[in-house]
């Protein structure tokens, strides 16, 4: 997946709250100051963790390809429902119902047991193995990793822009109510920080040696963001964490096996001329294209699913 690489597409904008966000921190231990801060930087400014917008985004991913059809998108947190668990899962006569991480490596060394350069060739046919695996019944791990891949998408934290902050939290207060007495519980009263609606982050993501239709899936989770869709952090019910997202470049290069235009491209990165547009194109032109191919790839996996389930002779 990165011995090689193909292509690079680099995604810049800024990301605004539109309501209060709060990304908390854990509670606070300090005798001053709020019950439940939010996540700061070394400096004391409001942070959104790359892997909070990441996680964010996989999951409303996940939700549509579930949508389409539930083996498209895997739940790696419930060995029952991974696509690969760590044991095959058998049924009640001891048929396999899906394959384990145990039974794809007995089936590798008993392939290559008579092999000579068997330990050479174990750990390509087990990636091709797991590959095999998850264009069929997972698809956000090509994008966003896996426990077996390194994941193709990366966000950079996102860190306000300096110039529009000016160090202004707000603290609300929270209670827990009596469900009997529709009222206050006793000594529950906290508060929580937030920060406040209007506050501006840099947002800086880089994929690599990406498919079209991979690219087409992050175009319409982005997408989602774009539209203030995905909220983030914690009180999405009392209305907190709707964001916008505004993408201002989306730089992309793919070389395309072409080794002058790579080289090219190498020469560029390191001279005084290293945000010359002749070495990009515009990623924005192609979105139509990679949302295009990931159309036709899912339409393909509901035409081979409805045919595998037909029944012999059917």
């Amino acid at each position: 997946m990165f011995d090689t690489f193909t292509n690079r597409l680099t995604i810049i904008g800024i990301l605004t709250t539109i309501t209060g966000l709060r990304i908390s921190a854990g509670r606070s231990t300090e005798p001053i100051g709020s019950d439940l801060p939010v996540i700061k930087d070394t400096f004391g400014k409001p942070l959104i963790p790359g892997s909070s917008f990441k996680g964010a985004l996989r999951s409303r991913l996940e939700s549509f390809l579930r949508g389409i059809d539930p083996n498209l998108a895997a739940n790696p947190t419930i060995e029952s429902e991974s696509s690969i668990p760590s044991k095959a899962l058998k049924d009640e006569y001891g048929n396999i119902l899906k394959k384990g991480l145990d039974t794809i490596k007995q089936e590798i060394e008993d392939e290559l047991k008579d092999d000579k350069e068997k330990n050479l060739k174990a750990d390509k046919r087990f990636t091709e193995e797991i590959l095999k695996i998850l264009k069929k019944e997972d698809l956000t791990s090509h994008l966003f990793g896996s426990p077996w891949f390194a994941s193709k998408f990366q966000v950079r934290d996102l860190t306000v822009k300096p110039e529009f902050w000016f160090g202004q939290y707000q603290e609300r207060d929270g209670v827990s109510i009596d469900r009997d007495t529709e009222t206050a519980v006793d000594n529950k009263l906290y508060d929580f920080q937030v920060v406040p609606a209007g506050t501006l982050f840099k947002f800086k993501a880089v994929v690599e040696n990406a498919e079209p239709w991979e690219l087409g899936l992050l175009m319409i989770g982005l997408h989602q963001f774009e539209t203030e869709q995905i909220p983030l952090g914690g009180g999405r019910s009392r209305g907190l964490g709707v964001v916008k997202l505004e993408i201002d470049e989306m730089k992309w290069i793919d070389v395309n096996n072409d080794p002058k235009k790579l080289l090219k491209y190498l020469e560029k990165l390191v001279s005084v001329d290293n945000n010359d547009p002749s070495i990009y194109e515009d990623g924005k032109e192609f979105k139509g294209i990679w949302t295009k191919a990931l159309i036709d790839n899912l339409k393909q996996k509901i035409v081979n699913s409805s045919t595998e389930s037909k029944p012999a002779g059917g």
